[in-house]
């Protein structure tokens, strides 16, 4: 059984750093793509970054330099350095993984969420 357990959310104030991370364990053929997605109280949830296997990465425009995905795909992990945040960054995120459990099977997979709160 595939599982993303994410680590790292908490409460900061306007301007602070928090930095996320993101494992996947459990059986599988190969992780093809890594993504954060938040969702704030009563909006749809929206994809923040992502990042593939062969290190291309796309941010939402919200957070274009602000924040930085990186990652090793091929140890299972991903992580999300959030800087100079603001009050809308507050959300919980979510880990995302696009994982192929056999050769020929992908399936998206997300973590549990973990609540970043930016207060001012």
């Amino acid at each position: 059984q595939v599982r993303l357990v994410e680590s790292g959310g908490g409460l900061v104030q306007t301007g602070g750093s928090l930095r996320l991370s993101c494992a996947a364990s459990g059986s599988f053929f190969s992780i093809y793509a890594m993504r954060w997605y938040r969702q704030a109280p009563g909006k749809q949830r929206e994809l923040v970054a992502a990042i593939t296997s062969g290190d291309s990465t796309n941010y939402a425009d919200s957070v274009k330099g602000r924040f930085t995905i990186s990652g090793d795909l091929a140890k299972n992990t991903v992580t999300l350095q959030m800087n100079s945040l603001k009050s809308e960054d507050t959300a919980v995120y979510y880990c995302n993984a696009e994982i192929g459990t056999t050769v020929t099977l992908t399936y998206n997979y997300w973590g549990q969420g973990t609540q970043i709160t930016v207060s001012s």
